[in-house]
Parts: C-alpha cells; structure tokens; sequence
C-alpha cells in the first residue's frame, strides 16, 4: 500500500459496533470519548498521565543504531475486574514476530507506580480486557504494558516500528495516542494478514485507540519527521498494552529441571 494521498481521518468505530467490527475486520478505531466510554474511565484521568512519557529512558535495544526511541514496560494480570501487577521481567518476543528485535530478553525500567496505581489504571486494563474475553473467550489475560516515547532528534527522523508491519505474537493488541507533538507522519496502517487488504490512517486524537485483533492483521506505524523548525522538541507518545491467553511470551526453556 503506498501513500499517493494524504492521510484519511480514523475510521472510528461506536461502542455498540465494536464487538462486531473486530470480529469482522479485525481492527477497530474508539475516539477518546469511545475508550473511555468503554474502560469507564474519564478522560481527565487518562489526561493526567501524560506528564508521565516525559521521564522515559533511552531504550537501550534499537537494532538499527537508532536513538529516537524512550520506554518503560510492565506486565500484569487481568482476570475479570482483578487486575494483578506482575514483578519485573523481561519483554521477549521470537524471531517469527520480530525478526530485528526478536530471540533475546529485553529489560526496560518500570512504569511508575504513580501511573500503576492510579485509580484509572485497573479499569482500563480491565475495560480491555472485557474486550478481548467477548472476541476469544472469558479467561485470564496475561497483559504487557509499553509506554512509548518516538522522537525526532536523531536525525530529524523516528520510527516507531522499526521492525516494519508485524503481528506480536499475542491476541489482541490496544495502540493507544497519548500525544502527538510537532511532528508528521505517523501514519498506521493495517493489513489482513491473509491478503491485500488494508486501511491507512492518521491517529491524532489523544487517548484515541486502535484495537486489533493479532491472528487477523499485521499493522505497522510510518516514521515521523517535525513538521517545524529544526531544533524544536517533536515527538508521538503512546501506550500499547497486549493481552495474550495462557501465559506471557517468554523464551524457550532449554534445562531439564526446573528453573532455579
């Protein structure tokens, strides 16, 4: 799919079509209101957070040489309402959903706790994770939390899918805009993993969403450049949370006994 036009608007998705929409597409589009409609979470608390993607660490890990890349990680579990922080471990993912950065453990920094423990926190997890039992069955959700910051001070360029259009290896993914600051690009598209087809569009609403469902399509995000002066701070902050059935993806154990 090459871009021969300027990005079209979210095709957003109201709650009431949302169930259907994933089912039948795979992918879905909530505005602002619509996330926090369906997480009952309202938008002043989503606000709140955003001072916390301004202490994001380096992401020590980029593959391409890069350093346009910040993140903290954090993974938990979602039964029902009960959402259960998980102690610190590593992000991995095999080489089959992440050839660049795939077959390797990566440690980032946690989410901090103010974030974690914020009131909204839980229902949002928990507002998704509904979502995600009514598209493949009420059951336990083993969630992965990144926050994401993409900027453009390494050579005026990001790229918040260095690994090009991928799946993750998970069941269903929330891309969620936190801020879009002086940049352009970052456009998101989405493609049926079976075929040709796919959608494009721009997300610049903060604490819109996109929801995919991972088995159905791969999805990737362009790079983004500033759309100003040269110098001047820009940069795409998201949230992405992954809800995978029956455990986190973790490497291969290869020990006979168990692990110490």
């Amino acid at each position: 799919m090459t871009q021969s036009s300027p990005s079209p608007p979210p095709p957003l998705t109201a709650i009431k079509d949302l169930d259907a929409q994933l089912k039948s597409a795979g992918y879905a589009v909530l505005a602002s209101e619509a996330l926090s409609q369906l997480c009952d979470v309202a938008p002043a608390q989503l606000e709140g957070w955003r001072g916390a993607w301004g202490d994001l660490p380096p992401d020590p890990y980029l593959r391409d040489g890069g350093r346009y890349r910040r993140r903290r990680h954090g993974s938990f579990v979602v039964d029902g309402d009960r959402v259960s922080a998980v102690p610190p471990r590593a992000h991995w993912q095999p080489t089959d959903y992440n050839a660049l950065h795939g077959g390797f453990e990566r440690w980032f920094e946690p989410l901090p706790e103010a974030l974690t423990s914020d009131r909204g926190w839980a229902p949002l997890l928990a507002g998704l994770g509904r979502c995600a039992s009514r598209l493949r069955g009420e059951r336990p959700w083993f969630v992965e939390a990144h926050a994401f910051r993409i900027d453009t001070g390494d050579g005026g360029i990001g790229r918040p899918t260095p690994e090009g259009a991928h799946r993750d290896g998970v069941d269903l993914v929330a891309v969620i805009l936190v801020a879009r600051a002086g940049v352009k690009g970052g456009e998101t598209r989405v493609f049926d993993a079976r075929g040709p087809q796919g959608v494009r569009f721009t997300l610049a609403e903060a604490w819109s969403a996109l929801l995919l469902d991972d088995e159905r399509v791969i999805h990737e995000t362009t790079p983004i450049q500033p759309d100003g002066e040269a110098g001047v701070p820009a940069h795409r902050d998201t949230l992405v949370l992954t809800y995978r059935a029956g455990g986190f993806q973790d490497p291969p154990r290869t020990e006979t006994g168990p692990p110490p």
